[in-house]
């Protein structure tokens, strides 16, 4: 796999420990969705699962603390009518998680502040615009109330949550189904990884690919892309030999590594500040990590974590909801068939200090711009904070949703697909039809400048915000 080389690093002996039985989540009916997405997301407030579910798709949201066995009377989040195939918390509020499914939607929920007491089938939002079953969704890094998703019809959507418009929608950038979708570490680029086996990085707001590379793995089954901190694209994949590879890539191949024969898909974890990639596989018992550096080979062998149960899925949590007195660097929350077993990576270290070089400044929960912002071709890095007290998380408000008509809708393709036979024949009363739309235009724009009036009045002028941070 990797020459043994012996290299100074402060990673060689992180070493991986799987928590005892009352600190897992004890009878979870683990989702068996066919589907490749890790099932699993976790924030420093709480652990959402997706699980089996009669007549639709749900999935769990247990607040950290709730360890042990999980009542089968548990509420749950159900608003789907189809399986749940991916969730992801907003980086930027804790209680505000967004879902994709069968059922062709996407729904951002939030979530109460202690975790549920009754099931939760309203969400604050649906967003509706793939075609067929959505099975990826996530957040920009650093924009404001902004969400990707890609869905089985090859389409890439880009949506501002807090108006539930449609803003960007990639189409006929993909001939075949996305396997995985990336945001760069400022949101200005995505790269992506398709079934056609190209690797894309792609400029979303000029709707452009700026750099593609074609058959970076060979093999027919699933490739994963990740964008590492300095803009070189990290890939798994399979080679025509159906073994297991992984890539950097910038957009020629600067190394390329074979691993085993397992079929098992690679799901990348990357931590931005250590250069840390964890691989953890689908239906494996192990975690691999890596460090990526800029001297060859480039990517660096560090160590497995290996146990004896195989892994249906796999939650990461990010940096602020670790442990530094115990000089955690990683923390992973691995599904099981009916348990869901938190693991955490440590740095052996004697001293009780805090630790700075393992432990740099890191992604707050603060966002750097609002979605208006990012739409109108801003860019915002990441707004970074010191964990040397800790995490303290603050306060989140509510998250806000003012409707307004999908600005996608207005275009002629669409209107073509969604009009009637019955609905293009010429109206008998075109102008009262008329004057009952322009009446109704003129109540939304009254009830919309009402609105912000009453929030000019209200609010303090840092706190136009629609979630909080």
């Amino acid at each position: 796999m990797f020459r043994r080389v012996v290299r100074a690093s402060k990673f060689r002996h992180v070493f991986g420990q799987a928590l005892k039985n009352d600190q897992c989540y004890d009878d979870i009916r683990v989702s068996r969705v066919t589907w490749d997405s890790s099932f699993c997301a976790v924030n420093p407030k709480f652990v959402a699962i997706i699980i089996e579910a009669s007549g639709g798709g749900a999935f769990l949201v247990l607040p950290l603390l709730k360890t042990g066995r999980i009542d089968k009377a548990y509420p749950t989040v159900c608003g789907h009518t189809g399986p749940v195939l991916d969730i992801d918390w907003c980086p930027h509020n804790d209680h505000v998680i967004a879902s994709g499914s069968e059922d062709c939607t996407v729904m951002v929920w939030q979530i109460p502040e202690n975790g549920l007491v009754t099931p939760l089938a309203e969400p604050v939002v649906v967003l509706e615009g793939h075609s067929k079953r959505v099975g990826i969704v996530t957040w920009h890094p650093t924009a404001r109330n902004v969400l990707m998703s890609a869905g089985c019809d090859n389409l890439i959507i880009i949506w501002n949550v807090g108006t539930g418009e449609a803003m960007i929608q990639l189409e006929d950038m993909h001939p075949d189904v996305i396997f995985s979708a990336c945001w760069s570490r400022n949101g200005a680029l995505i790269c992506t990884a398709c079934k056609d086996k190209n690797i894309r990085v792609i400029d979303p707001r000029k709707e452009k690919i700026v750099a593609e590379k074609d058959k970076a793995h060979d093999g027919a089954r699933p490739m994963r892309a990740i964008f590492l901190a300095d803009g070189n694209v990290f890939t798994t994949g399979f080679s025509r030999m159906s073994e297991r590879q992984l890539a950097l890539w910038n957009p020629e191949p600067i190394s390329v590594h074979e691993l085993d024969t397992s079929n098992g898909v690679l799901l990348p974890f990357y931590d931005a500040d250590t250069s840390v990639v964890y691989l953890c596989g689908k239906g494996d018992s192990s975690i691999r990590y890596f460090e990526i550096t800029d001297e060859a080979p480039f990517v660096h062998y560090l160590n497995t974590f290996s146990s004896k149960e195989p892994q249906r899925g796999m939650g990461y949590m990010p940096k602020r909801g670790l442990d530094v007195n115990k000089c955690e660097i990683a923390r992973f929350y691995k599904l099981h068939e009916r348990k869901c077993e938190p693991i955490i990576m440590t740095v052996p270290r004697k001293s009780d200090l805090f630790q700075d070089d393992l432990y740099p400044d890191t992604a707050g929960p603060d966002c750097a711009i609002e979605a208006e912002d990012w739409f109108d071709g801003k860019n915002g890095e990441p707004i970074l904070i010191s964990l040397k007290n800790g995490y303290v998380p603050g306060k989140n408000r509510d998250l806000k949703v003012v409707k307004k008509s999908n600005v996608l809708e207005g275009k002629p393709a669409k209107k073509a697909a969604n009009t009637s036979p019955a609905e293009s024949k010429a109206s008998p009363h075109p102008s009262i039809q008329n004057e009952g739309k322009l009446e109704e235009l003129l109540r939304e724009v009254k009830s919309l400048r009402d609105l912000v009036t009453l929030q000019d009045h209200s609010a303090p002028a840092q706190d136009h915000s629609l979630i909080g941070r």
